[in-house]
């Protein structure tokens, strides 16, 4: 893959505005999970390599969903040998919690994006100077949206991803502090720490993609 196609990667998540977290217990749950919240109009799903068996869910994701507009990433990945395998099995895209310079570029060998966690500015422009197109602000719940609307201060063209803490409740806190992006785990898979069934994913879905729309149309 080259530079075009990374870039439209990116292209398809900030369309969208939103990255879906998935934890699925097996590849069968994440599959139910991808159509559920590709029918409510999120495409940008990532499954975290905490998940047991994750690399079997990216790889029947892929299989399954990828020709029906899925865009399959893979989350919580700490070290390139976990990078490399993930993108073997279909992913177009890395997100780490952290930044790893090793990481970033086994991305870039390969021509896909990675989106690496920052907690601060210097983290923030060290990932830039490394090539990183998006970051992730990890956690989210802790440096909250005023941390984005002051780091884009000094560095306007930042694109900032936030996850951890975001939901249907604070997303035009993060989306008017300048957020490219949000990545949902829990607030979209589950309810009261229980999960949610694939119609209540698909419905909870629809709601954020939604108020995305309003949000980004200056109607909220």
């Amino acid at each position: 893959m080259d530079s075009i196609v990374k870039h439209e990667i990116l292209r398809q998540i900030g369309e969208t505005g939103v990255v879906a977290v998935i934890r699925a217990r097996s590849p069968e749950e994440g599959i139910a999970l991808g159509e559920a919240l590709l029918e409510g109009g999120i495409r940008a799903v990532e499954v975290a390599m905490t998940t047991p068996g994750g690399l079997k869910v990216l790889e029947s994701l892929a299989a399954r969903l990828e020709d029906r507009g899925l865009l399959l990433g893979a989350g919580t990945v700490l070290d390139p040998e976990t990078a490399r395998s993930c993108i073997l099995a279909g992913a177009r895209y890395v997100v780490a919690p952290n930044l790893n310079g090793d990481v970033v570029r086994c991305c870039h060998r390969h021509g896909l994006p990675c989106l690496p966690g920052v907690g601060s500015v210097t983290e923030l422009l060290q990932a830039l100077e490394w090539g990183v197109d998006v970051v992730k602000l990890f956690p989210g719940e802790v440096l909250g949206p005023r941390f984005i609307k002051a780091a884009r201060g000094p560095v306007p063209h930042a694109r900032i991803l936030p996850t951890g803490g975001v939901s249907l409740e604070n997303l035009e806190e993060w989306f008017r502090a300048g957020a490219f992006a949000v990545g949902m785990g829990g607030s979209l898979t589950h309810a009261g720490g229980v999960p949610r069934s694939p119609e209540e994913v698909r419905d909870t879905a629809r709601g954020v993609t939604e108020r995305i729309a309003v949000l980004r149309g200056g109607r909220a």
